[in-house]
């Protein structure tokens, strides 16, 4: 006998698995190279990607260059969306702050579950002034859990580890938003913190060092790398976990070349660029009352490596890739859209979409056309305000309408997305559809327009 389901009973939902692939990379004021397929890891046709987290430090950060980048997309930023676009990848958000970019790419059928709550920057240049060095943030709700990105380019130079864990420390103090009713960030379900840290090798001599790593025997080299001697002492870094560094020292090389310096200063190598991770500590149990289950969602790490093909810097980028599992604490978008009918280029379009009882609406939400491909959220075709083109509203079902003359006559696929102005975030996503065009329809007998197959 089969059991019977309740319609009525809330399901449990299915724990998801989403992939996170985080690029850092220091790429000393230098142009995108012809090629990131390695670095994207486009190459591996057993990975599938959900989402890119890319950091850089050092970008090109000249007035000329900071003034045409706030008219116009940065050159790496332009070539990210160019690559990933076309695989469904939309850039959420970015921040920057001089030479430090953060990026956030996703597929587009996450958009509506990926709110963006706050993003900052942190400099720690200059006394605190300067933002040549410090940190950018974003905070974000991820299928309803709170997740903090953390891109930082710390002091360099051997004598300066005190104040390279000092900035650790005020960067990570100035996560906090205030009024904004977000956790503390030591709260956040999981922190994902990278960039050119900066750590160097105490002790042994350049010989030594070039000699372990020619023999790749990097042992002894850990022990005294600084942020991992750093870890063993403080309670809070050694929260942060990091992968085994199983590929050689990313600083310093001679650009355009797999050569370390080979200049009269002679740097010795360091593991200088590195990506770390906390997830939230779970509160203690207490013996007399019973402890709740936490919810589900762990994060592993797939594989954490250099790429040693890619030479425009001084620095070769490293990149971690992780499984990030959790059972969705949101599983219905606030927005469901549904485009009425054949869209055609004779008519007006009608566009209903249903609400969630917990969304609140603002006279500044709009609903946006998008070719499929859309590189970011401002790359609509055309887009209408959801008051002023309002047709009917009844029951949590509303109606509005796009003007034909907006609409462009291609062949293309098309998406609706819902931005809500309350949450800075798309809400809500349509599956794909076309537009038919005027040619394709035909008069039947009757004279009304019919669909040309």
């Amino acid at each position: 006998m089969m059991a019977t389901v309740n319609p009525w009973k809330p399901t449990e939902p299915r724990g998801k698995t989403l992939c996170i692939h985080v690029v850092t990379w220091n790429v000393a004021s230098e142009a995108p190279p012809l090629d990131l397929s390695d670095l994207l890891q486009l190459n591996k046709e057993d990975l599938s990607v959900d989402m890119y987290v890319i950091g850089l430090q050092e970008m090109n950060c000249g007035i000329m260059s900071l003034l045409s980048d706030t008219a116009f997309e940065d050159p790496w930023s332009s070539f990210f969306m160019d690559v990933l676009s076309p695989l469904s990848f939309v850039k959420v958000s970015s921040v920057r702050m001089q030479g430090l970019l953060l990026l956030f790419f996703a597929k587009h059928q996450h958009l509506p579950f990926v709110q963006i709550l706050s993003t900052k920057s942190t400099p720690t240049g200059l006394f605190g002034y300067w933002g040549n060095k410090g940190g950018v943030n974003m905070c974000l709700k991820l299928y309803g859990y709170y997740v903090s990105i953390v891109n930082c380019h710390l002091p360099p130079h051997m004598a300066n580890n005190d104040q390279r864990l000092e900035h650790f420390d005020r960067i990570l103090e100035m996560q906090n938003f205030e009024g904004q009713n977000i956790p503390n960030v030591l709260d956040h379900d999981l922190i994902l913190w990278f960039g050119d840290m900066n750590f160097r090798i105490e002790d042994f001599g350049l010989h030594f060092v070039r000699e372990s790593i020619k023999n790749r025997c990097y042992r002894d080299l850990w022990e005294k790398d600084q942020l991992s001697i750093a870890k063993r002492h403080d309670p809070l870094l050694r929260e942060f976990q990091e992968g085994p560094l199983l590929f050689p020292p990313t600083y310093k090389f001679d650009k355009n070349s797999n050569n370390y310096d080979t200049s009269e200063k002679k740097r010795k190598p360091a593991w200088t660029d590195r990506i770390l991770w906390r997830l939230k500590r779970q509160p203690q149990a207490n013996p007399h009352t019973p402890r709740l289950p936490a919810p589900h969602f762990c994060l592993s790490l797939r594989s954490y490596v250099s790429h040693m093909m890619y030479c425009i810097s001084d620095h070769k980028p490293v990149t971690g890739t992780f499984d990030l599992e959790l059972k969705p604490l949101v599983t219905v978008p606030l927005i469901t859209l549904i485009p009425e009918g054949l869209w055609t280029m004779e008519n007006d379009m009608l566009i209903s979409y249903s609400l969630t009882p917990d969304f609140i609406s603002s006279p500044w939400d709009w609903i946006g056309l998008y070719k499929v491909g859309l590189r970011h959220i401002n790359d609509y075709v055309s887009y209408v305000w959801v008051k002023d083109n309002q047709v009917s509203f009844n029951e949590g079902l509303n109606q509005v309408y796009f003007n034909v003359s907006d609409i462009p006559e291609t062949e293309d696929q098309f998406l609706l997305c819902y931005y809500s102005n309350n949450l800075h975030s798309v809400v809500g996503i349509s599956k794909p559809f076309k537009i038919q065009p005027v040619s394709s329809l035909v008069e039947d007998p009757l004279g009304e327009a019919q669909p040309h197959i």
